[in-house]
């Protein structure tokens, strides 16, 4: 297949998912990976051949095959799949190709995993914590008054993680939260989430409280921000996703308690999580979390049984005994 046709399908193909279908850069070069590479893999093979000759069954298969030996994970290899499938969707669409040769592989299995999360004791102490940052003023070490650029850092990091915890927000959803999405009189935020869908979120007492604080400090730091950003970054610009990771890395380094990956996902885990446990219906959850499909949200009921079992075996008078 010529490489000047290939690259003309591949670029009208991606410029098509990232303006159409609006999908994330990061997603568009996943797929132009996984395309370059099948290609790659069949090149040798369909030296001049077109699309028909190069998008088969049998050509998807032999993919497959080598990606395992690359060693690429079972989730890997079903990611690269959705990328060439989606791409013979589109080919199909345009008259490229009769059907799309992907839709009856048999994709490799992939085992489970249930989200991580932190130990409801422990995040809530390091909570406590955070919410203590919401303090006038401290002296640093050398006896001096923090500036009001200082305090503003400390409250808008401390109250990014409280957040992130407290409503379950994406962090997409975090960083594109404007201060018209804070209810002050309802005490609710309102969020434009995936498929641009609006929920509300309620917020707890403790965390009303020090969003006041932090909007009072944002408002004497920033006094003529052009954003209307509900989070500033150090120079009054809205945030950014990596920003939110490096603060969430940040604020939670020194507690050893909790274990495993310290990242806005986790957090958002371990809230639905605890709300699980503590008896919340799941169809609440669901809402609160801006999941399309119940089944989404069934995946936490994994977590609590698996906590359930842990104590019951613990618990049981025979398995204390070795019975």
């Amino acid at each position: 297949m010529n490489d000047d046709i290939l690259n003309s399908l591949m670029n009208s193909f991606l410029n098509y998912i990232a303006v159409e279908k609006r999908y994330s850069c990061r997603t568009v070069e996943l797929y132009r990976d996984a395309i370059e590479r099948f290609y790659s893999s069949t090149a040798a093979d369909n030296m001049g051949a077109d699309a028909k000759e190069v998008f088969t069954k049998n050509n998807v298969r032999n993919h497959i095959v080598s990606l395992s030996e690359e060693e690429l994970t079972p989730r890997s290899i079903n990611l690269h799949l959705s990328a060439l499938s989606s791409f013979c969707k589109y080919l199909v669409g345009n008259n490229v190709l009769y059907d799309n040769p992907v839709i009856t592989i048999k994709r490799p299995k992939v085992e489970k995993r249930l989200p991580r999360f932190f130990e409801e004791d422990a995040i809530n102490r390091v909570a406590d914590c955070l919410a203590a940052d919401f303090l006038p003023q401290e002296l640093s070490e050398d006896g001096k008054e923090e500036t009001i650029d200082e305090v503003y850092k400390r409250e808008r990091d401390a109250l990014i993680v409280l957040m992130l915890y407290a409503t379950g927000m994406r962090r997409a959803e975090l960083v594109s939260l404007k201060i018209e999405n804070f209810d002050n009189s309802r005490e609710l935020f309102r969020i434009i989430g995936k498929g641009d869908k609006m929920r509300e979120i309620p917020i707890v007492s403790y965390l009303y409280e020090k969003i006041l604080v932090y909007l009072q400090m944002r408002a004497e730091r920033w006094p003529d921000a052009r954003s209307n950003a509900f989070f500033l970054t150090n120079r009054g610009e809205p945030l950014y996703l990596q920003f939110v990771n490096n603060v969430v890395k940040k604020e939670l380094k020194g507690f050893n308690e909790l274990h495993g990956a310290k990242t806005p996902h986790v957090l958002r885990h371990t809230i639905a999580t605890a709300l699980l446990n503590d008896g919340a219906d799941i169809n609440s959850i669901k809402n609160v979390l801006g999941h399309a499909s119940l089944a989404t949200t069934q995946v936490y009921t994994h977590n609590s049984f698996e906590k359930l079992k842990k104590i019951y075996i613990t618990a049981h008078p025979r398995a204390k005994k070795g019975g």
